[in-house]
């Protein structure tokens, strides 16, 4: 059995071409701790810079025919451990951006969806309530919080006094919260100004 340590880089390249099993691991033993080190000091983590190792000299055997790798093997080998690191942290950064636009997009989507839902629901509820008053109370609501007038102009509309319709807005108000619930109530008060 031959000593591959006392061959070159170019030595070993031709035998990797050939497919030498053993010029390929002599090729890892030699490389292995100096490329290691290389990528430890790009990445700062040791899976990482283990995982372009392994990606590295794996890509070599399986594409030890085809590659060309020219005279210098070190060259080779420190550049493909480089691009691998830079392609890791590219595909890291697009996959990143892509999950925070997912989950903006989900957040702010599913905020508003709810909201609308929601905001959807209190006014059906409101204005089935509002329709299941009696029609002069109705009137002097709707009058009052949806045309926005003065208890004195819904007075002069409905042919009554100023004191009257007082009398049944507060009536009104005190069925709707008996309905409605508090939180609704308050909803409808801000809703129908």
């Amino acid at each position: 059995m031959a000593d591959y340590s006392a061959y070159s880089d170019a030595e070993l390249t031709g035998f990797l071409k050939s497919g030498d099993r053993s010029a390929f691991a002599e090729i890892y033993n030699r490389y292995k701790f100096i490329l290691h080190n290389h990528a430890w000091n790009k990445t700062r983590n040791t899976a990482e810079a283990q995982d372009a190792l392994q990606e590295v000299f794996s890509t070599l055997w399986a594409k030890r025919e085809t590659i060309n790798i020219g005279t210098n093997l070190s060259g080779y080998l420190y550049s493909a451990v480089r691009n691998h690191i830079l392609n890791n942290i590219a595909h890291k950064e697009v996959q990143s951006k892509y999950v925070s636009s997912i989950q903006q997009f989900s957040n702010n989507n599913s905020t508003l969806t709810d909201h609308r839902v929601r905001e959807n629901l209190f006014k059906a509820l409101i204005e089935k309530e509002i329709a299941a008053l009696p029609p002069r109370m109705r009137e002097v609501f709707e009058l009052s919080r949806k045309q926005h007038l003065s208890h004195k102009q819904i007075a002069e509309i409905m042919g009554t006094s100023e004191q009257t319709v007082k009398k049944q807005m507060t009536n009104v108000l005190k069925v709707l919260r008996g309905k409605l619930g508090l939180l609704t109530y308050l909803y409808m008060l801000i809703w129908l100004r």
